[in-house]
């Protein structure tokens, strides 16, 4: 079995890729940058610390890697049975042109055996937003045949990867949490669901989506920006901050009162995901920077992501929010000046003031008490 895998990064060698090879893939890295293609190319293979209460250091073989601007890639696409990705939500517009190349380049070559993409993204249903992108691609006839042949399987993955270590000079090395969760929907596969060790299959798929997102992602970044207030400099140092690890337990808490009454969790069973999941964020091995965690905070603020996407939810079942709101607020206090995102947010925060910034990157209405209460844990914030 042959898979392509965009993006060559942390991410994608450190978990999906390690999967893949793992489960005797023949895996080739699709990617921009020639330091790390040319070394996967030269070296067929590369180191993996798998941290958890042990230290690990695993090999993964049986790879290699191509330049994902090169007509290679197009090559590539038209011979694998499975294209995953891990190049990040802004990133899967612009491979769309070339998986839609590629796909055409294998139907012209009679290549009629079932396609499977993936897209491992930390994002709701991305892979159903790149099968958009990729049609604005396609003819008609190609698009019909697309239909029967070509599976756009949504996914929900989880693992923290953090960037490399100081000092760290292979440009392949990588090292990951022990934790790692990849669920698919299995009714979008085309032809047999592949055989893969680690990756799992529902036929519920938004409910582990929301379930990551409502509480490792939520609880992540809540942990980030009250770590920035609060003067640390990682994830780990945060979260073993008592106060501000009870406030991201409690805001996991609202969230995850959400998640049990859409989806009818087990309530006990939701409490220990919550205590692993801070547990994970205090591992000692991973250097997990605060203000790499805090990037983007306007994606991170829309409708259909990790802070607001839970608030919503509180609101639809008139759930306790209070925490979530800390957070949203503490998003407000995040300043980056190598990040265009926060520095867009401060822009228009200086212009238009809190409520009117929030109302336009939330959709929430800027005159709403809960808007209102937002603004009033922002001001308890400075």
């Amino acid at each position: 079995m042959k898979a392509l895998h965009f993006g060559a990064g942390n991410i994608g060698r450190g978990f999906i890729g390690k999967l893949l090879s793992d489960a005797g893939v023949d895996v080739t890295f699709a990617d921009v940058n020639e330091t790390v293609v040319n070394a996967l190319i030269e070296r067929n293979a590369y180191p993996v610390k798998v941290v958890g209460a042990d230290c690990v250091v695993e090999t993964v073989s049986n790879v290699t890697a191509v330049n994902s601007t090169s007509p290679e890639v197009i090559a590539c696409i038209a011979e694998s049975d499975l294209l995953t990705t891990a190049v990040g939500p802004t990133v899967l517009k612009i491979i769309a042109k070339t998986v839609a190349q590629g796909i055409e380049l294998r139907f012209s070559q009679g290549n009629e055996t079932p396609l499977n993409i993936i897209a491992c993204e930390n994002m709701v249903r991305g892979t159903s937003q790149l099968k958009e992108a990729v049609y604005q691609h396609l003819n008609d006839a190609v698009k019909a045949k697309t239909d029967q042949l070509v599976g756009f399987v949504d996914s929900a993955v989880d693992r923290i990867v953090p960037p490399a270590e100081a000092g760290e000079t292979d440009p392949l090395a990588v090292t990951v949490e022990t934790f790692s969760e990849w669920i698919v929907d299995q009714t979008q596969f085309k032809g047999e669901i592949p055989n893969i060790p680690g990756m799992e299959c529902t036929d519920n798929l938004m409910a582990f989506v929301e379930r990551k997102l409502f509480t490792l992602n939520t609880g992540h970044l809540i942990t980030a920006y009250l770590g920035v207030l609060a003067g640390h400099e990682t994830i780990k140092d945060s979260i073993e901050d008592d106060a501000i690890r009870a406030d991201v337990k409690a805001a996991m808490e609202e969230s995850g009162a959400v998640l049990i009454r859409r989806y009818g969790f087990d309530a006990k069973a939701h409490a220990a995901y919550i205590e692993k999941i801070l547990g994970r964020f205090a591992n000692p091995y991973l250097r997990d920077e605060v203000d790499r965690v805090g990037r983007q905070p306007i994606r991170k603020l829309s409708p259909q992501d990790r802070l607001v996407k839970p608030l919503n939810g509180t609101l639809e079942y008139s759930l306790a929010n209070e925490h979530l709101l800390k957070g949203i607020a503490a998003a407000f206090h995040y300043k980056n000046d190598d990040d265009p995102q926060a520095v867009e947010l401060q822009a228009m925060f200086a212009e238009k003031g809190f409520a009117d910034t929030l109302a336009h990157y939330s959709e929430l209405d800027a005159n709403a008490d809960v808007v209102v209460r937002a603004q009033q844990a922002y001001l308890a914030l400075k």
